[in-house]
Order: structure tokens, then sequence, then C-alpha cells
């Protein structure tokens, strides 16, 4: 930015279309060259040339828009500074509750330590500086994840991380030194979660590996071949290969019990035979492994089935970008080595539900942290929009709204915090006996919030929360893919009883 200034007298004489010139937040701008440019049209500019249009500005535009076209301020006025605040990569919020409780200057938490504090930090600038950008051009053009990002989160040991802790960290080099694989713990694993959901982006944030964090730690838990699972984990850490969970089919959603995909053995007892189909896969279009759930002899079976002969997938379109790579996956007498069996045969189940219980808590983690980035645009956006002479916040039924997403917020993390501080003194045994109630329950109620959370953002926005771009766009973008959260990974309906049918086990009998 150009360190000229000018007196507001001045800036008053440049308003013709052969000199266009106004202040916004005490920033000149010449927009001269821009008129025929302008998203709005021409008439908007010519409406403010030559005078301060600050209000008229922010009525309309975020800070962000300024940034974008900063090529156009030529100075600023004279004895004057500008008072908004203008976010950088990696910044925090400086809205009210814009932030979890334990990175806001004023309070404590007994849960985070230093190394939280850097990973944080570091997260938070690469989700700003490399991964927003092409989660919002995937979003939109419906491209999948490209390579080079891949590479870059291997590289900096994110794909690592997002599996949660364990000896696959151990020695890794984790965003250049931020925490030690060593001492990963889930609420690092919780941090880079919930950063990584600010890129806004409900599609590809699912397109992002999803796949990999709900299956390759059921291979890293119950692999029976410690090389052959050392294979796997190199193949995919390195973004070599990728993988997704096959679980769900057209007749077996929330109800794994009723998988109808077959794995025969052949008569030397060397290979299964698999056939079936998959449905509503993530990341099964471009993934090279499926952890598959098939129907053996006497139960259910987990095994590891790689891309080939006989294995055919194909696009799924649903309401969030096929970014996701949602898919439809066919297995048509696929020959598959018995070592690629996880756990026992006929006690898949086990692996199933223990492996739901961190892809549940995963996604509690994103929906809670993006219902509050829904709430901060709703903090700001009513602090800024002016409608019958009064800005929004004015008016009680719009504090109303706030509170309660606010309240929702706030309890909702203060929960997922208290569920994660007991997963770091349980090991994954004891998580499956103690907590696949609570972490259903939290599920459950968190995309309830969200349910809650998203109307009351349209309602806040208005007409702008319908459309996909400008000031909106987040809000139309929850609202419109919020409900994934509810149904992926196991149903509201479902969770809450599998919740409550925890609890009643144990219910003392005296009390009957």
């Amino acid at each position: 930015m150009t360190s000229k200034t000018f007196a507001r007298e001045e800036v008053a004489k440049n308003n013709t279309e052969d000199s266009l010139w106004f202040i916004i937040d005490s920033s000149v701008y010449d927009v001269t060259d821009f008129i025929d440019a302008h998203p709005g049209g021409e008439a908007v500019l010519k409406q403010v040339a030559g005078t301060d249009c600050t209000d008229a500005f922010y009525n309309l535009h975020r800070q962000e828009v300024l940034q974008k076209y900063s090529s156009l301020c030529i100075g600023q006025i004279e004895g004057e500074q500008s008072k908004v605040i203008e976010h950088k990569p990696g910044d925090l919020s400086v809205i009210p509750y814009g932030e979890p409780t334990w990175l806001s200057p004023q309070f404590k938490s007994p849960y985070y330590n230093e190394s939280h504090r850097r990973l944080q930090k570091a997260m938070r600038t690469f989700t700003d500086e490399e991964l927003y950008p092409i989660a919002q051009e995937c979003e939109k053009t419906g491209k999948h994840i490209p390579q080079s990002l891949v590479d870059s989160m291997s590289e900096k040991g994110i794909l690592h991380m997002r599996i949660g802790p364990g000896k696959h960290l151990h020695g890794v080099n984790l965003m250049n030194g931020a925490v030690k694989g060593e001492e990963f713990d889930y609420f690092h694993d919780l941090i880079v979660t919930q950063e990584m959901v600010r890129a806004n982006a409900r599609g590809f944030q699912d397109g992002n590996m999803a796949g990999m964090t709900i299956s390759l730690t059921a291979v890293l838990q119950f692999a029976n071949n410690e090389a052959w699972k050392n294979k796997i984990a190199q193949e995919v850490f390195s973004g070599k290969k990728k993988i997704c969970l096959a679980i769900t089919e057209a007749f077996a959603g929330s109800d794994v019990a009723g998988l109808r995909t077959t794995a025969e053995k052949t008569k030397d007892g060397k290979h299964y035979i698999v056939n079936g189909s998959k449905k509503w896969i993530t990341n099964g279009v471009f993934s090279d492994i499926f952890v598959t759930g098939v129907k053996t002899e006497k139960g259910l079976s987990v095994i590891v089935i790689e891309r080939g002969e006989g294995v055919e997938t194909s696009a799924i379109k649903t309401s969030y970008s096929p970014a996701a790579g949602t898919t439809f996956i066919t297995f048509d007498n696929v020959k598959v080595p018995v070592e690629n069996l996880l756990g026992q045969e006929n006690k898949g189940i086990h692996v199933i539900l223990s492996n739901f219980n961190h892809e549940r808590w995963m996604m509690a983690c994103a929906v809670i942290r993006m219902s509050r980035l829904v709430t901060e645009e709703c903090m700001k956006w009513s602090n800024q929009r002016l409608v019958f002479g009064k800005r929004l916040i004015e008016q009680p039924v719009i504090r109303q709204k706030l509170a309660k997403m606010i309240a929702h917020c706030e309890a909702n993390q203060a929960w997922l915090e208290n569920i994660t501080y007991q997963m770091t003194l349980m090991p994954y045994k004891q998580q499956s006996t103690h907590l696949a109630g609570p972490i259903g329950l939290l599920k459950m109620f968190a995309t309830r919030s969200a349910h809650e959370i998203a109307d009351e953002a349209v309602q806040i926005f208005g007409g702008r929360a319908l459309t996909q771009t400008g000031m909106g766009k987040t809000i139309e973008m929850f609202h419109r893919t919020y409900k994934f959260d509810a149904i992926l990974g196991g149903a509201e309906e479902v969770l809450g009883d599998l919740g409550v049918r925890q609890a009643l086990k144990n219910m003392p009998r005296s009390m009957l």
C-alpha cells in the first residue's frame, strides 16, 4: 500500500467517471479503471464517487474484499488511521465467542499446554495459507484433492496426525517440530480436526482424505501381520496410495449387521472371493485401498481389498460438492488374500464398532467447530448490517438468536473437551467399552445443535443465506450440508439409542 496521503477535500473533487475516488476506513481508493469490472455494476460506484462510503461498503462487504482489491488503494486520509482490524493468516479471531475459550487470553484451561498452542498456530497458518484456497476452488469445481496438497500434508505430518495418537507418529516431524509424535494426544488430534474445518468447504472437507481417517485406524489397530500393516501405513502416509472405509450398503446403513456383500473362502483356504456392492462411500472414487465390511460364513468380517480386477467405482451425486468423492462400489468375484483380514473372522463387528468411536468423535469435533464459525459470521453480520436505520444487533430478537447459538457452541465444546480428556486416559479397548455411548450422544446433540444454529443463521442473514457467493456463502454452505453430519457415521436416532442402551447396562438392579 502506498504511503501517500490526501485531504478529504481532494478526494471529494474526484467524483466523475474520468476520475472516481472514494474513502473506505480512512483509505483512499481509485476505481476509475475498475468501473466496468465491478461485479455490482458501475451505478453503485458512481453513487459514492468522492465520498466516504465506509458505512455503505461494510453494509454489503467484508474486509476480505478490500484485501482482494488492495491494488486499488492509492493512499490514506491525512492524519487518520484505519479502524477495521485486518485479519492475517494464522491470526486468532477477535470476535467474541469466535474461538473456544482455551484460545481466549481471558480464560484458562486445564487441558492444553504449550505444545497444543504451537500446533494450533501452525495448523491455523497452514489452513489459512495453503488449505483454504485449494478447498474453495475444489468445492466450486468438484475436482478431487490435488496430489500436491496430499504431498504437502504428508511432508508436514498432517496425514499421520489425523489418525490420532499412536506409534505411527513416533519420530515423525510434525509441523516443523510444533509437537513431538511421542507426546501427541487426543487434544492435539482435536486441534488438527477443528483447524482444518475452517477451510469452510463441506464437500472438500470429506474429500480431504476423510476416508483415510476412518479406515486406516482399523488397519493400525486390527491388522494381524505387522509387516503388511506397516506396508499399508507407509503407502498411505506417504500419499502414494489412498484408502477409504467401505461399510455402508443400499440395504445396510446404520444397521451394519444387515450387510449383504459376501466373502467366501476358496477351497485351499488362501483367498476370499468377494461379491457385492457398497454405496455412499467417501473418497471411494479415487481410493486404491478399501477397508471393507463383508459377510463371511458365520458372521461379519472386515477385510482390506486393493483396487484391481473386479473392483469398479462410480461417482454418486449428492447435495454437497463432488470434491468429496462419494462413491458406488461393486465387487465382482474379487480375489483377496486371507492375510488381509482385520481382527478375527466372523467377529468383524468389534472392528467396525470400535472404529466408529474415533470417526464419530472427529465428526463431533468438526461440526462443533463449524457451528462456531457460523456463529462468528452471524456476530459479525449483526454488528455490520444496517436495517431500518439501525444495526441488526440492536434488535432484541437478533440478540436472542445469537444467545441460543453461542450457548450451543460453548456447551458442545465443553462436553467435547471432557470426553477428549477421558480418551487421553483410556486405551483403545477401554474407550470402546466406556465412551461409545457418550461419544454417540455428543455427536447426536452436536448435530441437533447444528440444525438449530443453521436455522437461526439463515434468519439472521436473510436472502444472502440462500446464495453460494458473497456475504452469506458460509451460511448457505452450512445450511445445505450440516445434515451430512447428522447421518454419516451413524444417524442421530441410532446414536441416541446407543447412548441410552449403554447407560442402561450400568443401571444398578436395586433401582429397578
